[in-house]
């Protein structure tokens, strides 16, 4: 598989300066006119270090060890050797607990068994899809191992032997790189190496895998060094309802596109907490069954996107952190990034941050409806922060969307959208409100929920019901045409006529071309915020300002810098939402709490 020569590290060249980081230390954003960095504050941790929570162990729990034995007790003293056999030996209601180390398997819990799976604890257990390779010979320029028989589905999407699909918006892989679908890996002393596709590629930093031959290429010396590939594809499936894994790490699986992710969740109430998901070859973690939950959990490095989700209703992620993902470079659409959920029922994502993915931070596509997004850092992805397509009723409220290489928030097609209080600066459009000709009741666009007859009466696919309030949009790119954008590409609707609410918005903007338009209103463009306000009668509390010191880094206002600006212009929280926030209802205040 196509990888980064460093996969902990992802430099991206957007509109803004260079933005680059390392790990859980975050990205730096450049000071302004190239001083030093405006904020350095670390992100905030997902799951907690492998081998440093401490869950209680249970009477009857099982033990499972690396020096044990499959053939033993499964007792403190007599522990099994795998997770697997575990699994087989553990009654419908039981408890595994993994003392540290390392295992190499590829597991189910089967229907039927509500497992507990967890690390001993403070001992740092992995889940590892990799293998030492050893056995190397120098053959024309290069070093080969013979007799690898590792293969893995290469197909180019989640349908296995499908090709890939005639329209180009479809088509996850591009042709820049076109090896992002082939899961194999490779590691030399823990760096990443880039597959190539023949041996005439290979050079340093490379391996090619000749499947026809069993032959393995590697263009870097081996000789003295650790050589590790996956011989894995999948980790862990629990099909077992209301099963928990908790305190493990997971890593280096070959996961291919119709496998989804190296950890699945396909029984409804399982709960993943403090888990460690990263270098997977496509995505860490999936759910695709209702009622679960995902605390505490870091999926980081993994080659297409952190999370995936799809008929998942009443899925809660909280206090997840999902970064660095999309290492593979697949295309930003139809898929890659931080996170996406696609056809399901009340979904929430809270206290999570979401940083510098390669592709969408949050992405609700294809009739999700329910949505509430609180409390979160999204940071420094390189598409749209947060998009909300083909969906209804979402809230966005109490966040930092700030440094994406797309706009803030992007609402395409989905209706009953409620944005308030996020501080927002350094993206393209801080929201973007948009209607296409995508019609629901036409059988020949993708983006219905197969488990329904015909069209969801609550997706109408149009834009309507809509408040955007009491957030800060600042610090604009170069070259983005508005802050605040609204438009109907079919021409049938003006904004007013598409039912928005737009008031208590603070504007920070330093000078009349950066961007020239304040707010696009469908058919209208305004440079002004007072000519706004006359012409629509909207944002009767909001503010402008006109100092682009006036808002930080990621959008928070500076007080000192901004005078006359204050809760005074913002619209009291509605008691639905502030209860969301953990405010009190009434509450006025502009932009996310930051404190």
């Amino acid at each position: 598989m196509a990888q980064s020569s460093h996969r902990a590290t992802i430099v991206r060249v957007l509109a803004l300066p260079v933005i680059v980081g390392v790990g859980f230390l975050g990205w730096q954003f450049p000071g302004r006119d190239g001083g030093p960095p405006a904020w350095t504050q670390p992100d905030r941790p997902g799951s907690a270090p492998v081998g440093s929570t401490a869950y209680k162990i249970p009477d009857g729990a099982l033990f499972v060890s690396p020096s044990g034995r499959d053939g033993a007790e499964g007792t403190r003293k007599h522990p099994l050797r795998t997770l697997g056999r575990a699994i087989a030996k553990a009654g419908p209601k039981g408890t595994i607990v993994l003392r540290g180390g390392v295992y190499h398997e590829s597991v189910t819990v089967p229907a039927g068994k509500r497992l507990t799976i967890q690390s001993h604890p403070r001992e740092a257990v992995w889940l590892d899809g990799s293998s030492p390779v050893a056995g190397w010979t120098a053959e024309g320029g290069a070093f080969v191992h013979g007799g690898w028989t590792a293969k893995f589905d290469s197909s180019p999407t989640y349908t296995s032997g499908a090709r890939p699909s005639r329209d180009a918006d479809f088509q996850f892989v591009s042709p820049e790189h076109p090896m992002a679908s082939h899961p194999d890996q490779l590691w030399l002393d823990g760096v990443a190496q880039k597959q190539v596709g023949s041996r005439e590629e290979v050079k340093p930093g490379t391996f090619y895998v000749d499947g026809s031959a069993s032959r393995l290429y590697l263009g870097s010396d081996p000789r003295g060094h650790n050589v590790r590939a996956s011989t894995l594809g999948k980790a862990i499936t629990i099909s077992g309802e209301g099963g928990t894994l908790r305190g493990i790490g997971v890593r280096r699986y070959a996961t291919s596109l119709p496998d989804i992710a190296m950890v699945r969740v396909t029984a409804p109430r399982v709960t993943v907490e403090n888990v460690v998901a990263t270098e997977s070859a496509t995505t860490g973690l999936t759910v695709v069954a209702a009622h679960g939950r995902v605390r505490h959990v870091t999926s980081s490095n993994n080659g297409l996107l952190g999370v995936h989700a799809n008929t998942a209703d009443d899925l809660r992620l909280e206090a997840v952190r999902l970064d660095h993902n999309n290492v593979e470079q697949f295309k930003y659409s139809p898929v890659s990034g931080g996170f996406k959920i696609t056809r399901s029922r009340k979904v929430a994502v809270v206290a999570s941050t979401i940083v510098d993915n390669l592709g969408k931070g949050l992405w609700m596509d294809e009739s999700v409806y329910d949505i509430t997004l609180t409390g979160d850092r999204i940071l420094r992805n390189a598409h749209h922060g947060v998009s909300l397509e083909l969906s209804a009723k979402a809230v966005v409220a109490g966040n930092v969307i700030s440094g994406n290489g797309g706009d803030g928030v992007k609402v395409n097609n989905t209706s009953d959208v409620r944005i308030w209080n996020n501080s927002m600066a350094g993206n393209g459009r801080a929201v973007q409100i948009v209607q296409d000709s995508r019609r629901r009741d036409d059988p020949g666009v993708p983006g219905r929920d197969p488990r329904r007859k015909g069209p969801d009466p609550a997706m109408t696919w149009r834009i309507g019901q809509t408040t955007v309030s009491n957030n800060t949009f600042a610090g604009a790119r170069p070259g983005t045409p508005c802050l605040l954008c609204v438009t109907d590409h079919t021409g049938e609707r003006s904004a007013a006529q598409m039912n928005l609410t737009v008031n208590g918005n603070v504007y920070v903007r330093p000078n009349a071309a950066d961007p020239r338009t304040l707010i696009l209103w469908s058919r209208n463009s305004f440079g002004d915020l007072g000519r706004f306000r006359t012409a629509t009668g909207q944002e009767t509390r909001g503010a402008f300002l006109g100092n682009a010191a006036a808002a930080r880094a990621e959008g928070t206002l500076d007080r000192a810098v901004a005078p006359g600006v204050d809760a005074g212009n913002a619209v009291p929280l509605p008691a639905d939402i502030a209860a969301l926030v953990g405010r009190p209802a009434g509450t006025k205040h502009i932009g996310a709490w930051t404190g």
